[in-house]
C-alpha cells in the first residue's frame, strides 16, 4: 500500500506478537513505550475491557507528530462471566489453563488507531474449545514455554494450543492476540 508510505506508524507494544504482525503485513513501524498500569473498572463487561485498555494505552501518547499513526492492543481471555488476564506465576497459569478445559471461552483482542485528532478502537471475538488435558501435559507447557506474558495463559500457536485446542469459530490471528483482518480493513478506512 503506497499511500502507506506518507505516515509514520508508532507501535506502543512490546508484544513480539503483535511486532511480527505488522512486520507480515509490511507496514513499516518504530515501536514507543510507555509504562502504563493496565488497570480497568470491574464494571466492563467482555469486549469493554480490551478495547478500554488499548484506549488507555493510547491516551499516554500526547506527543504525536502531525504524520503519526498510533497502534496500541490488548488482549483477553472471558471464560465463566470473568476475564482472565496474564498469569502471575506457574501455579496461577496451570489453574488457568486447568479450568479452560472441557469448555468454550473467548478470546477478545482490541486494538486503537490514533492521531493528535482522531481514535477509533474495535474488537474482534473468537471461540475457542480446549478438549480434555492430562495435568502433566499442562505443567510440561508451563514449565517449558513460560507463557506469562498471555491471556489465559496460554498461546494457540504452540505445544499447548496444538495438543488441546480441537474447535475455533473465528479469527485464528485474533486469538494470538490481533485481529489482523479487522485492523487491516480499519487502518485503510482511517488513513483515507
Amino acid at each position: 500500500m503506497k499511500h502507506l508510505n506518507q505516515h509514520k506508524f508508532i507501535l506502543a507494544s512490546g508484544s513480539p506478537r503483535r511486532q511480527q504482525f505488522l512486520k507480515d503485513l509490511n507496514i513499516p513501524f518504530e515501536i514507543r513505550l510507555k509504562a502504563i498500569e493496565e488497570n480497568f473498572p470491574d464494571t466492563l463487561y467482555k469486549e469493554e475491557i480490551p478495547e478500554y485498555l488499548a484506549k488507555l494505552k493510547a491516551n499516554a501518547y500526547d506527543d504525536l507528530a502531525s504524520n503519526e499513526i498510533l497502534i496500541t492492543g490488548d488482549t483477553i481471555v472471558w471464560h465463566n462471566e470473568k476475564a482472565l488476564n496474564k498469569a502471575e506465576d506457574k501455579q496461577e497459569a496451570f489453574e488457568m489453563i486447568s479450568s479452560l478445559q472441557n469448555s468454550w471461552h473467548h478470546v477478545i483482542s482490541a486494538f486503537c488507531l490514533k492521531t493528535n485528532d482522531r481514535l477509533v478502537v474495535k474488537s474482534e471475538v473468537t471461540k475457542v474449545f480446549f478438549d480434555t488435558l492430562d495435568d502433566k501435559d499442562i505443567w510440561y507447557y508451563v514449565n517449558n514455554y513460560k507463557p506469562f506474558d498471555k491471556a489465559g495463559a496460554y498461546g494457540i500457536q504452540e505445544w499447548i494450543g496444538q495438543i488441546g485446542i480441537s474447535k475455533i469459530k473465528g479469527s485464528y490471528f485474533n486469538v494470538m492476540g490481533f485481529p489482523t483482518h479487522l485492523f487491516y480493513q480499519t487502518l485503510k478506512e482511517f488513513i483515507r
